[in-house]
């Protein structure tokens, strides 16, 4: 039996918090099945999402309750970032493994070495690479930093 895809995982979750009566994982799990909806919605009428591209809605979906915690500290309302942080971590069940800081920082001096990195000017070429790599499992803005300490700019 193949791996189940993260819209049968979500369904699953959704039933599991409705029988708990856990109105917090619910509307997550809701809200998140509703954001694959939409873009299953977007394609062609036969089509289905590949992982990756649900991997990628979930991720976008962490990076804007992170937005909004850093608008709520702006606001001074950061009481209302303890709700954005379970939405983060129930969001994160579903996603791949992360890689870890020491893993994705060999990743990066061997994409350094493998592109010819010289400089700031090829970050771009580093930062592609390395996301070739660990798409899905870390985010963007770690890479860009690691990139960024490694070309020393």
């Amino acid at each position: 039996m193949s791996e189940a895809t993260i819209m049968e995982r979500l369904q699953v979750a959704m039933v599991k918090a409705m029988k708990e009566k856990d109105a917090t994982t619910l509307s997550t799990v809701r809200m998140l099945k509703s954001a694959l909806m939409e873009a299953k919605t977007a394609k062609p009428r036969d089509s289905v999402l590949s992982s990756e591209e649900e991997i990628e809605i979930l991720q976008r979906y962490v990076k804007k309750r992170r937005e909004t915690m850093a608008l709520n500290l702006q606001a001074g309302r950061a009481d209302l970032n303890e709700s954005e942080e379970r939405e983060i971590a129930i969001t994160q069940s579903f996603l791949p493994e992360a890689v870890s800081e020491e893993a994705l920082a060999e990743i990066v001096r061997a994409a350094v070495a493998s592109t010819g990195a010289a400089g700031p000017k090829d970050m771009g070429k580093v930062i592609g690479a390395v996301m070739a790599q660990v798409k899905g499992r870390a985010e963007g803005s770690a890479v860009s930093r690691l990139v960024k300490q490694a070309l020393g700019s």
